[in-house]
């Protein structure tokens, strides 16, 4: 995608490189996403920057204290979390923007060292989608905390609290992806998405 561009963007330099988690380095709420889309962040270089899916994300973390600004962009438009870090289980643009497992699998010693940095400051774990449910609970049993037996399932507000390394306790909560297939339909509306950033941030005590 990187390299046979969209006409609208044909005159815009890609990343077209594995994307980074993007935020506070320290953060007490972790936001676990797919993937970088093929013209959001596989083009300017932050996850979930330059797509409706982000457009979505950052204006809820604006209405709920956990950003400075309603708009994410490009990489210098000034944008910051506030005690928030967005991670994506798969780092490349995936073919038509739909992860597979291989490539979960692939992805996951990334995003195992990373909630593995993260987690002592971590309180809350919002997970975009199934797929980034499973993904997070992969992540954080890598990292020590343990999951029970059987899995807590995904579900839209599914709330769990998980058992950290030195009997810390942190919530890991669902939330339907902001795609367009769940936005456009009403699957998922601005108040649903606020309501559970909301409450990530009051468990990462973040205020507005």
């Amino acid at each position: 995608m990187a390299r046979d561009k969209r006409a609208s963007y044909a005159g815009e330099s890609y990343w077209g490189r594995p994307i980074a988690g993007w935020g506070d380095p320290e953060p007490s709420v972790l936001v676990v996403g797919l993937a970088p889309a093929a013209h959001g962040g596989n083009r300017t270089g932050r996850v979930f920057t330059g797509d409706r899916s982000g457009d979505w994300l950052f204006a809820s973390l604006h209405r709920v204290g956990l950003a400075n600004q309603p708009t994410s962009v490009h990489a210098g438009d000034g944008l910051r979390l506030n005690g928030t870090r967005l991670v994506a289980a798969v780092r490349c643009a995936p073919p038509q923007n739909q992860p597979s497992p291989a490539e979960r699998d692939t992805c996951a010693p990334w995003i195992e060292r990373e909630v593995e940095l993260l987690l002592p400051g971590v309180r809350a774990v919002v997970c975009l989608g199934g797929f980034g449910w499973e993904a997070a609970l992969r992540a954080l049993a890598a990292a020590g905390v343990t999951v029970p037996r059987p899995r807590p399932k995904f579900g839209h507000a599914a709330e769990v609290e998980l058992s950290g390394p030195g009997e810390r306790r942190l919530t890991l909560l669902g939330c339907y992806h902001p795609s367009q297939q769940n936005t456009f339909t009403g699957r998922l509306t601005e108040p649903m998405l606020d309501a559970v950033l909301a409450r990530a941030a009051a468990l990462g005590d973040l205020r507005a």
